[in-house]
């Protein structure tokens, strides 16, 4: 099983993850990653930060000539802005952020201890690690992507795209969104924002395509794979809610018109014309793509903030101000590609283990030979 962990904080040394369980005998080039990391960073919205940072990963172990050797891969991103130290105290803490509840919690009498950590910086550890779990699904003809699909009160008319229309016109848009008449008008939303001092959310969608049926398990409620998929997502800094295809509009329809009609030719097999389930069915992979979309809440940090009180004084104040986006939907978005490549890539190990990608590969080709009999 694939298991990682990151560690370092927004203004310190580094941000680091170690990454354990991947097989022996797969390239790994630190170019990919960066390339993963540098999509993380644009998006119009972004806040200065990301100007400053640089982004690029250094792989200090797992790899032997570029190749995997089955021993843990330990990647490191160097932060250009090393300033933890030399930062103030901060007391007012800001109203949906980390920040009280954290300094609560572990008795910090200065803000700065838990906002160092609680910071969305710690994604770039996750999107590298979500490169790696894309290069292993990549081996199977499988990939996944994101796009926005709101921005504030805009959402975009995505009827009748497909994938790689999706893909193609999301990847040349600096919102990821493959209307280019919403992209305008989410640009105006997010200027009038800034210009207001505020901040806004939205929604996103990630597409997980070729992911082959019988990934995850209806035999344990923590082995559904729309459980472990959702947790991923949920877990991304100022995400709030999660679904998986028609999610929440399943409760406008009745059961003849929410579920995947089932269909069968000796070419396709098994096939849905619809996919309603957003390609899960009772915890497991039905074959089609899965597809998610999960919301964004608005950044907490704003430049007019909101009322708090400082937890020394207990005085009423005005939250603190941090430097922060305006938006950051789309690089949320980059962010959960990489969540579920990972769980998608820890689903196919669950499904045919093995040490190396070769001895996978067999396991994988045996059993879509056994769905082809079936």
């Amino acid at each position: 099983m694939l298991r990682y962990m990151t560690g370092g904080e927004s203004h310190g040394k580094c941000m680091v993850a170690i990454l354990d369980g991947m097989p022996s005998g797969m390239l790994i080039e630190a170019r990919d990653i960066d390339r993963e990391l540098a999509r993380r960073k644009v998006g119009f919205g972004r806040g200065k930060r990301m100007a400053i940072e640089k982004d690029s990963v250094e792989i200090l172990s797992g790899l032997r000539r570029s190749l995997t050797i089955g021993s843990p891969i330990t990647l490191m991103i160097r932060n250009v802005d090393q300033s933890i130290d030399k930062l103030g105290f901060i007391l007012d803490p800001r109203p949906g952020h980390a920040d009280l509840a954290g300094a609560l919690k572990y008795d910090h009498k200065d803000i700065r201890s838990v906002l160092e950590r609680a910071s969305a910086r710690d994604t770039a550890s996750r999107v590298a690690v979500g490169a790696i779990a894309k290069t292993l699904l990549k081996e199977f003809g499988i990939e996944v992507l994101s796009h926005v699909v709101m921005i504030g009160d805009v959402r975009a008319d995505l009827a009748g795209l497909s994938y790689e229309k999706i893909k193609g016109m999301s990847e040349r848009s600096d919102l990821r969104c493959a209307d280019r008449n919403a992209a305008e008008l989410m640009h105006s939303e997010i200027e009038d924002a800034t210009a207001a001092g505020d901040t806004l959310g939205g929604i996103f969608e990630i597409i997980a395509k070729g992911v082959p049926v019988g990934l995850g398990s209806y035999s344990q409620w923590d082995r559904r794979l729309d459980g472990i998929l959702a947790k991923a997502i949920m877990s991304i800094q100022a995400v709030k809610g999660v679904s998986f295809g028609l999610g929440f509009d399943y409760g406008f329809r009745r059961g003849s018109s929410a579920h995947d009609e089932i269909f069968y030719d000796k070419r396709r097999l098994f096939y849905r014309k619809t996919n309603f389930a957003g390609g899960v069915e009772g915890g497991v992979s039905n074959g089609e793509e899965i597809i998610i979309r999960a919301v964004m809440k608005p950044i907490a940090t704003l430049k007019k903030p909101l009322a708090s009180v400082n937890i020394k004084t207990k005085r009423a104040v005005r939250a603190t101000v941090e430097r922060a986006d305006t938006c950051a939907v789309p690089a949320c978005g980059v962010v959960a590609e990489a969540c579920v490549a990972f769980e998608i890539a820890n689903a196919m190990l669950e499904k045919f283990g093995g040490d190396s990608i070769k001895e996978i590969k067999r396991n994988y080709k045996g059993y879509i030979e056994q769905i082809r009999r079936f």
